[in-house]
């Protein structure tokens, strides 16, 4: 009898439910649970309900934006060390500045991205958590 480590539960917090299942396809391939959330409103109820290993956050989305859902982790004691990576088309040199420095996200995603830009991102950050 085996002992099969726990899978590492990762929430994707996306406008686009195509790019929910893009990444859930890519993932989960790599044995991570992935849990989608279409929306900002969407992901802060599901983190209400649990606590994932990880978090890939959109920024542009329409009801509540990235940064609000990031702010509202943090402000959380319960997710405060939950490791947040942004997935977003906003390829900007000052978002990825904002993100890495100042609001401190653990990585940063620019889409479109390859599968194994966002593989190494995960296993990067998690490994370090």
């Amino acid at each position: 009898m085996t002992d099969e480590p726990k899978k590492k539960t990762i929430l994707c917090v996306e406008d686009e439910p195509e790019m929910i299942d893009l990444i859930r396809i890519i993932l989960e391939r790599k044995g991570y649970s992935v849990i989608g959330a279409i929306g900002g409103e969407a992901g802060l109820e599901a983190l209400a309900k649990g606590s994932p290993d990880l978090i890939l956050l959109d920024l542009m989305m329409p009801d509540v934006d990235g940064w609000e859902v990031f702010r509202q982790v943090r402000a959380d004691a319960r997710l405060q060390k939950t490791p947040v990576i942004v997935v977003t088309a906003k390829a900007q040199s000052i978002d990825k500045v904002l993100g890495l420095h100042i609001a401190k996200v653990n990585d940063y995603i620019t889409k479109p991205f390859g599968p194994q830009d966002l593989i190494a991102a995960v296993e990067r950050v998690l490994g370090a958590s």
